[in-house]
C-alpha cells in the first residue's frame, strides 16, 4: 500500500454530482439506492442545523451500521458526527436514530481487509479515490482501513 494523494473533498460541479443522491433520498426514492448506501442526517458543528450526505454502508451487523469517511477526518461529515453523534440514518425506505462512534484504527484495518474481498471493484475505486495504491492483497487493504477514519452508527433504543 501506497499513499499517492490524499485529495481534498469534491467542490464545484463534482460536489453537486456526489450531492446527487441525497435528492433521490429526498424524492422518496431512497429504496432503489439499496442497502449499501444510507442517507446521513446530523448536526452542523457550527450552524447547528441539520445537514445531509449519502455514505456507503461498508458494513452491517448486530451492532449497527458502519461507515468510512473515505475523504478521511476532514469531511465536513465526519466532523459534525464527532461534535454532535446523534444522527438519523435511512437505508432504502426504513430510517434509524443512531449514535455514531468512532472506530480504532486497527479494528478499521479488519473491516476493511473483510470489506474487499466481498466487493473488490469498489474497493479498489474506493483506494484511488482516497490516493491509495494497493496491489489487492488483503494485507493492502488492511493498511488502508488503517489510515480511513471508520464509523459505527449504533441504534438507539426508543422507551
Amino acid at each position: 500500500m501506497e499513499i499517492i494523494d490524499r485529495p481534498a473533498p469534491p467542490t464545484g460541479l463534482r460536489r453537486l454530482l456526489w450531492r446527487l443522491p441525497i435528492r433521490l433520498y429526498r424524492l422518496g426514492l431512497g429504496p432503489l439506492m439499496g442497502r449499501r448506501v444510507m442517507l446521513l442526517t446530523h448536526t452542523g458543528r457550527v450552524s447547528g442545523l441539520p445537514r445531509q450526505v449519502v455514505v456507503e454502508v461498508v458494513q452491517n451487523d448486530e451492532d449497527g451500521y458502519v461507515a468510512a469517511s473515505g475523504f478521511g477526518p476532514r469531511a465536513d461529515w465526519y466532523r459534525n458526527i464527532m461534535a454532535s453523534p446523534d444522527v438519523t440514518l435511512q437505508i432504502g425506505g426504513k430510517r434509524v436514530q443512531a449514535t455514531a462512534a468512532p472506530i480504532p484504527a486497527g479494528e478499521g484495518g479488519e473491516i476493511m481487509a473483510r470489506y474487499a474481498p466481498r466487493h473488490p471493484t469498489a474497493a479498489r475505486q474506493l483506494c484511488r479515490l482516497m490516493g491509495f495504491a494497493v496491489d489487492g492483497g488483503v494485507e493492502d487493504y488492511r493498511q488502508v482501513g488503517r489510515h480511513i477514519p471508520f464509523v459505527r452508527f449504533t441504534p438507539r433504543r426508543l422507551p
